[in-house]
C-alpha cells in the first residue's frame, strides 16, 4: 500500500475536508478568527467559510465569543477516550438506545466523560419533525450536560473539586469559582439522592435533557446515558415516567456491560 509522506498533499484530497482542517489549525495556531479572515486564509466565499465554521460549532471544535469572533471550541483540547472501552460500550447500549428511543420519541444519547468535558459516544434521533439533532462526536461541559452531572455525581467529591479548582493542565477553561463551585456541589448532591441529572437550556437553548450514569459490575460509573426534548415536551414526558423508562434502561445496559468480558 502506497503511503503518504509527511506534508505531501494526497491525490484524492477533498476540498471541502481540507478547508475545515485548515480552520482548524488557524484556530489552534491563533486562537481567534474572523469570519472574513477565514474566507481571505482559504480563498473562499464568506458564506462558503461561514458553512464550515458553523458544522466546526456544532462538533465542538469552535465557539463564538462575544464579538462573534470563533475561538477554540472544547473538542480541540479535549484527550482521546480509551477506544476500544467506548466501542464496546457504544456497541452494547446501541440496541437499548434504540428500544428506548422507540418508547419516549426522543432522541437518546450515550457519553463518557474525559476530563471536565463529556464526549457523545453514540446518538439515536428521534421521529419528530421537531427533535435534539445527531451530537455524536460532540464535546460538552460535563457540568452542564445531563449525562455529565449524573457522572460527576458519583465521582469522590475530592476528584471534582480538583478537576474544577485545583492546578490541572488539562482544565483548560472550566475551573470554576468558589461561588460557582457551592452551586455545583449542591446540585450533585442532589442528582445523589434523586439517581438523576437535569439538563434545563444549560448547553443549548430550547433543549432540555435528563441524564443517568451507567456502571460497570464494580459499580464504578463508566458512561451515562440521556435523553434530550425541546424544552416544552420534557415536562409531560418526565410526568409520563421518564425516570422509570430510563432507570430500566440503564439496568439492562448494566446487564450486558456485565456479562460482557472487558479491558476496563
Amino acid at each position: 500500500m502506497q503511503k503518504t509522506r509527511l506534508n505531501e498533499k494526497p491525490t484524492y484530497s477533498i476540498q471541502a475536508v481540507d478547508n475545515a482542517l485548515q480552520l482548524v489549525q488557524l484556530l489552534r495556531d491563533h486562537g481567534r478568527l474572523r469570519l472574513k479572515d477565514a474566507a481571505q486564509e482559504l480563498g473562499v466565499a464568506p458564506s462558503t467559510a461561514h458553512r464550515l465554521l458553523a458544522m466546526l460549532v456544532y462538533r465542538g471544535f469552535a465557539v463564538q465569543d462575544e464579538a462573534r469572533h470563533y475561538v477554540p471550541g472544547p473538542g480541540m483540547s479535549v484527550g482521546p477516550a480509551g477506544v476500544g472501552w467506548s466501542r464496546l460500550l457504544r456497541d452494547l447500549a446501541r440496541p437499548h438506545m434504540e428500544l428506548l428511543c422507540s418508547r419516549v420519541n426522543e432522541t437518546v444519547n450515550l457519553m463518557i466523560r474525559v476530563g471536565t468535558k463529556v464526549r457523545f459516544l453514540e446518538t439515536v434521533e428521534s421521529r419528530n419533525a421537531l427533535r435534539v439533532g445527531d451530537r455524536q462526536g460532540a464535546v460538552l461541559p460535563a457540568n452542564k450536560a445531563s449525562g455529565g452531572k449524573a457522572i460527576l455525581a458519583e465521582l469522590d467529591p475530592a476528584l471534582v473539586d480538583q478537576l474544577y479548582t485545583g492546578s490541572r493542565s488539562d482544565r483548560g477553561d472550566d475551573s470554576l469559582p468558589p461561588g460557582d463551585m457551592a452551586l455545583l456541589v449542591r446540585e450533585l448532591e442532589t442528582i445523589r439522592t434523586n439517581g438523576f441529572a437535569a439538563n434545563f437550556e444549560g448547553t443549548e437553548e430550547g433543549i432540555s435533557a435528563l441524564g443517568m450514569a451507567l456502571h460497570n459490575p464494580s459499580g464504578l460509573v463508566v458512561g451515562a446515558l440521556s435523553v434530550a426534548t425541546p424544552v416544552g415536551r420534557f415536562r409531560p414526558l418526565f410526568d409520563a415516567g421518564l425516570v422509570g423508562i430510563m432507570e430500566e434502561t440503564r439496568r439492562q445496559i448494566e446487564l450486558d456491560i456485565a456479562a460482557t468480558p472487558t479491558e476496563g
